[in-house]
């Protein structure tokens, strides 16, 4: 497991040997957890307590505060006064909240960076899209060192190849946010909303995914797409970097080609499903310890290559 990260559990139950992105970092456990076991279970059973900050000379710093962490002093950060903490108590219950009003259960919790960032998936009802099934979730995540604010997402997952179908769509938000100031309690009743946002998600991406099944897709377009997608300087760039490109344009083929898809081949859904398969399953060139950890975090908040393939796609629809 990465250094950057510590304790996690997850739910357990995928089939045919096929990972969510995120799995594989961390505990597995049977069944959908409480928010009690979550906390437990994922290592985020401690307080955020805000002390104040002193020179060397013993001098105490106007205006700031060193974040710790009660289970063993350890300081996450040092903010400003006007900083407000959200307890991981109170993100879960956040999402207690969701769980009541829609179903909701937890299915991973867990910390990055010694506790500086926390998170919480909760996986929604199931939804149908094209009539393939999908599993959303709701992913709420916090930064206790003041680099981050409060966010929670909507990020679908195809059930029968566990892709990420994240797009960014103009016509629905897949994200909220805020700041660490003013009133949070006030915030994180407004977020609540939230179900509502990713409710409205899945209805537009439904309609997304049935406009982009419709719209025809040669594989010469494909090509074309892949070759903007990564571009190559025949000149300047080395034999290593063309031998990835080339590669990685292979790989995406490859998942094009897969069964899973093959109702959907020749359209520019099935084209963006390939890329959605790559990014969230293929191994990458230079395989690095915080690998998955990163590609976790770009799965939640929506992989830059993904967006560029389904921007490439629609510009001319």
């Amino acid at each position: 497991m990465s250094a950057n990260v510590e304790q996690i559990a997850y739910v357990s139950n995928e089939a045919n040997g096929r990972f969510t992105p995120w799995h594989g970092l961390g505990t597995p456990v049977a069944e959908a957890m409480t928010s009690a076991e979550a906390l437990r279970l994922g290592g985020l059973d401690w307080e955020v307590n805000p002390k104040p900050v002193f020179t060397e000379t013993g001098l105490e710093i106007p205006n700031y505060k060193a974040n710790t962490r009660s289970s063993d002093n350890s300081v996450l950060g040092i903010v400003t006064d006007r900083y407000k903490v959200v307890q991981n108590k109170d993100a879960f219950a956040f999402t207690d909240a969701l769980i009541e009003e829609g179903g909701v259960r937890y299915e991973t919790a867990g910390s990055l960076r010694n506790g500086k960032t926390i998170w919480l998936l909760a996986k929604m009802p199931e939804k149908k899209i094209l009539d393939d099934k999908f599993d959303p979730y709701i992913c709420f995540t916090n930064a206790h060192d003041g680099t981050g604010a409060v966010k929670v997402c909507c990020t679908p997952i195809r059930v029968v190849c566990q892709n990420t179908l994240n797009m960014a769509l103009s016509s629905a938000s897949r994200s909220w946010s805020t700041k660490h100031v003013g009133d949070m309690a006030y915030k994180l009743e407004e977020a609540r909303q939230t179900l509502k946002l990713a409710n409205n998600y899945m209805a537009k991406l439904d309609e997304e995914a049935d406009k982009l099944a419709n719209m025809k897709i040669s594989e010469d377009e494909i090509h074309k797409i892949l070759d903007e997608m990564f571009p190559i300087n025949e000149d300047k760039d080395s034999d290593r970097k063309k031998a990835n490109v080339e590669n990685a344009k292979n790989e995406i083929m490859i998942c094009y080609m897969a069964p899973d898809i093959a109702k959907f081949l020749g359209t520019k859904y099935g084209f963006l499903n390939a890329v959605s398969d790559w990014v969230g399953h293929s191994t990458p060139a230079r395989n690095t310890a915080s690998y998955r950890e990163n590609n976790w975090g770009r799965i939640i908040d929506g992989h830059p290559i993904f967006d560029l393939a389904y921007n490439l796609c629609t510009k001319s629809a």
